[in-house]
């Protein structure tokens, strides 16, 4: 009986590693795709390839900038945040919200664990539900940063207020006990466990993955050069001759952007949020493996979203903005809406319709009030009554402010 229990422990650990290879599949699976549609026909090849340009020159080369900075910020400034927020119960939700307000989930992340090893109060969940937009934050501000800025300003007030009505109502300790992970912090540790399984690489992958992350910063540095460029309307090609008719810089960025792709396809992992803020992981990601995974990973959806929009014009012959004219009362409930799924995917695709034009403000407004980023996987994981509370708990506010722009502003 004890080796069939054993047996059983073996095939379900190994189900569980397993699951890494499958997602470098699903994503490999991803890529080929995109390469059947670049072969597809001429006219689809060029819409491919713009959007690989567009994507890492008006965007991935200042997402890499931005995280240069704060993930250097984060080593230097490092403290034991959850003792420090204990002691300052009135300002856990304001202090919530400014975590949540960040660019990135990390701070988020670090608010639910605290909330589960019993350092806050559930408002303070709300607030930091409510106040982050994730890694669609990095796209807003690289394109329109005033924007994003007051969209971050937004967040911090509407979340330090929902925060604070939401303790007033049901008090600080509002369904902590109904979860399995209760507020010991080896409970905590065991769980979040579970999403950094530790596997052993070869030295031939550690090799490879390292060559190619000094590829990778490699190119950025010319890519910010040209990134600032094109961000100011010059054409650096006019000015190279003959061989501007070449496009050097879009075949540049192409390059650099299907190298973001692939790195983003083989790793173990789509993003470093959830492992980097992981307390029981005996070996953290490194600043520049986190700045490689993260911005990679928004790279994907933002040329995904890129994508949407341009093959939606191409097969039309009108763009989405158009269509979503007929629909326009309905902008700001499909941003809440959306901003309902876990993860920052369809949160990047939203602010990149939003940045094209194809969606008004008021939708980007409810949805970067109601969206979580991927600091709801683990939220769930911990404490799955309390994230699914919390979350709908954050549309409300959305649908407020959303709908109040729509009708005032638009």
């Amino acid at each position: 009986m004890t080796e069939a229990v054993l047996t059983a422990r073996r095939w379900v650990t190994g189900a569980m590693h397993d699951k890494l290879i499958t997602g470098r599949l699903w994503r490999l699976a991803a890529l080929a795709a995109l390469l059947v549609v670049a072969t597809a026909s001429p006219g689809l090849r060029d819409v491919v390839t713009t959007a690989l340009a567009d994507a890492y020159l008006q965007v991935t080369v200042f997402v890499a900038g931005t995280l240069i900075v704060v993930y250097s910020l984060e080593n230097i400034f490092k403290a034991d945040l959850g003792r420090f927020l204990q002691r300052q119960e009135r300002l856990q939700a304001p202090m919530a919200a400014f975590l949540g307000a960040l660019p990135g989930c990390g701070g988020a992340i670090i608010v639910i664990t605290q909330y589960v090893r019993g350092y806050i109060t559930f408002g303070s969940v709300v607030s930091v539900l409510t106040a982050t937009m994730g890694d669609a934050a990095f796209l807003l501000i690289a394109r329109e940063p005033l924007t994003g800025l007051a969209i971050m300003a937004m967040g911090l007030v509407v979340g330090s207020v929902s925060g604070w009505i939401v303790d007033a109502i049901h008090g600080p300790d509002f369904l902590r006990g109904t979860d399995e992970a209760k507020t010991q912090p080896e409970a905590v540790d065991r769980t979040l466990g579970k999403f950094v399984p530790e596997r052993s690489e070869g030295e031939t992958v550690a090799a490879v993955r390292e060559g190619s992350g000094l590829i990778w910063f490699g190119l950025l540095i010319p890519g910010l050069f040209l990134g600032v460029l094109v961000a100011t309307q010059i054409d650096i090609d006019a000015s190279l001759g003959a061989l501007g008719e070449l496009e050097p810089t879009k075949w540049f960025g192409v390059g650099a952007a299907v190298l973001c792709l692939f790195m983003w396809a083989l790793s173990r992992r789509g993003n470093s949020q959830v492992a980097a803020f992981c307390p029981v992981r005996k070996t953290r990601y490194s600043t520049a493996e986190r700045i490689i995974l993260d911005t990679n990973f928004v790279t994907v959806w933002v040329v995904f979203g890129f994508l949407v929009y341009e093959l939606a014009v191409y097969f039309t012959g009108s763009g989405i903005e158009n269509w979503l004219q007929v629909w326009l009362p309905f902008a700001p409930l499909m941003g809440v809406a959306v901003g309902l799924l876990p993860g920052c995917g369809p949160q990047i695709v939203t602010t990149t319709l939003y940045i094209s034009g194809a969606i008004p403000l008021s939708a980007q407004i409810g949805n970067a009030i109601s969206n979580d980023g991927d600091a709801l996987f683990p939220a769930i994981a911990l404490a799955p009554r309390a994230a699914i509370v919390a979350t709908l708990y954050t549309t409300i506010p959305a649908l407020l402010l959303g709908y109040t722009w729509f009708f005032f502003m638009e």
